[in-house]
């Protein structure tokens, strides 16, 4: 299952940042920590290469915390500050003042000693569709700011917001990259939902799920659906399985497939299957 998906929307949302970036101090990326290096734009990189930057590992709750921790050491020693986040319950935010306080100390004291007394700090918010942006900011303002939703692709348009007196943040819509060189990359985007469902077929990309949590992660299957199976059989039929546990018939009594396929992919992206991350840096070449 070979996954590309950039919207035209997106070529008009990288020419908007490329356009606003000179306005900023600081780039903060959201990546999920549940895929914490195919989940970050390498466009990204290019763009803000002479800005501050932070990266945000959002939906920690959702990834192991081992893990989480070595990606938080993989991408200090890339030279990004790195802060875990669960967005929905506002866990690790007030650390994102603190860290962008910190990387501009500097050079508002060189703006101070030269008699400019109020220097704003001015950053621009980026991360891949879904990835919780506008959940991040609604929890960081405290209201209802950003427009949230569980389909990728909310954000349409830049807004700045006001945080603090003297903190202001740039929110763009979610933006892929034109082409996934590695096809599991497009695959994990997809899993987490940051890929536009409406395009993929998700029976076969639940089987690809299965496939991909049989090495590490099958016994949160075996827990979660009440199902037994080895790990060398076929994911079509451990989908099977899945459905005759829930009841899910058609109407000849065969075993409904199709609607395993969403509910394992809902449930995975909801956290039900427990926690789990689908990538070490240790994998990464």
């Amino acid at each position: 299952m070979n996954i590309q998906w950039y919207p035209g929307h997106m070529t008009k949302t990288k020419r908007m940042m490329i356009e606003n970036i000179s306005l900023v101090d600081i780039v903060i990326e959201l990546v999920d920590a549940r895929i914490p290096y195919s989940s970050k734009n390498p466009d990204i990189d290019e763009l803000a290469k002479n800005k501050y930057r932070i990266i945000i590992l959002n939906k920690c709750d959702l990834a192991q915390e081992n893990i989480t921790a070595l990606w938080e050491t993989y991408y200090h020693q890339k030279g990004f500050a790195v802060i875990q986040i669960n967005s929905l319950k506002g866990t690790g935010m007030a650390e994102v003042t603190s860290t962008a306080r910190n990387l501009m100390k500097e050079k508002i004291e060189r703006q101070r000693a030269r008699g400019r007394l109020f220097v704003p700090i001015r950053s621009m918010i980026v991360g891949i569709p879904n990835v919780g942006k506008s959940t991040f900011i609604n929890q960081y303002v405290g209201k209802t700011t950003a427009k949230t939703g569980d389909k990728p692709g909310v954000t349409r348009g830049k807004q700045w917001i006001k945080l603090k007196k003297d903190f202001e943040l740039l929110d763009t819509p979610g933006i892929l990259w034109p082409k996934f060189d590695d096809k599991a990359v497009g695959l994990k985007l997809a899993f987490t939902g940051a890929v536009n469902d409406d395009i993929l077929d998700l029976t076969t990309l639940a089987t690809e799920l299965i496939n991909c949590l049989l090495l590490r992660h099958n016994q949160n299957i075996k827990n979660r659906y009440k199902i037994e199976f080895d790990t060398i059989e076929e994911p079509h039929s451990i989908l099977e399985k899945i459905a005759v546990a829930r009841g899910f018939k058609q109407k000849g009594g065969e075993a409904d497939i199709d609607r395993a396929a969403k509910i394992l992919l809902d449930e995975y992206r909801g956290g039900k299957l427990g926690k789990i991350t689908l990538e070490l840096p240790e994998e990464i070449i």
